[in-house]
Parts: C-alpha cells; sequence; structure tokens
C-alpha cells in the first residue's frame, strides 16, 4: 500500500496561484499513475490531472492551460501547479495513486477556496 500526505491549500484570490503537494510513502516508480481529483459541495469527485509512470499526463478540459501537474522522484512528491485560478475551482484537492487495476489509494484531501 501507500500513504499520500496532501498540503499547500487555502484561501486566494481569483486570478491567483497556489501549489498542491502530494508526498507518497513510497518510489513514484512503483505506482501506475497519480491522479489530483476535486470535489465540490453537492457534486460528485471529478478527475482534474493524471500523470502516470511513463510520464503520460492528461487534464479535464475545465483546467487545461490553468493547471501543471508535476512529480519529482526524488522526493517521492507530485505537484498541482494551479493558475488563473476561479471560484469555481473551489473544491476539497484529492490526491490519489493508482497501484494496480485493483488497488489504489488516496489522501486525505486539502481545502482550496477561491473567493471572487
Amino acid at each position: 500500500q501507500v500513504q499520500l500526505v496532501e498540503s499547500g491549500g487555502g484561501l486566494v484570490q481569483a486570478g491567483g496561484s497556489l501549489r498542491l503537494s502530494c508526498a507518497a510513502s513510497r518510489t513514484l516508480d512503483s505506482i501506475n499513475a497519480m491522479n489530483w481529483y476535486r470535489q465540490a459541495p453537492g457534486n460528485q469527485r471529478e478527475l482534474v490531472a493524471t500523470i502516470t509512470r511513463g510520464g503520460s499526463i492528461n487534464y479535464a478540459e475545465s483546467v487545461k492551460g490553468r493547471f501543471t501537474i508535476s512529480r519529482d522522484n526524488a522526493k517521492n512528491t507530485v505537484y498541482l501547479q494551479m493558475n488563473s485560478l476561479k471560484a469555481e475551482d473551489t473544491a476539497v484537492y484529492y490526491c490519489n495513486a493508482i497501484l494496480s487495476w485493483a488497488s489504489n489509494a488516496w489522501g486525505q484531501g486539502t481545502q482550496v477556496t477561491v473567493s471572487s
């Protein structure tokens, strides 16, 4: 298994930036893919960005051009750089690790609030 710890959330004005971090308890090379999800009140959890072990990256249409997912293998950490934040980006952001087709892990979540 793997433990994931997110950090970096907070309150920011619209148009501002935040960087989220997700520290994993094992090497990223042992994880098939790392995802960032978000969930706003009353909404389903939404996939925001993915980075695979091989380095492939995908984004939700709603964040393309504004968010960037990256990783630092030496620190076992995945980042989500969020720029040009909008009120609709307000949500709890979760880190998710895909270990295999039948196994995945979640972090505790970090709150991001964007004031308009």
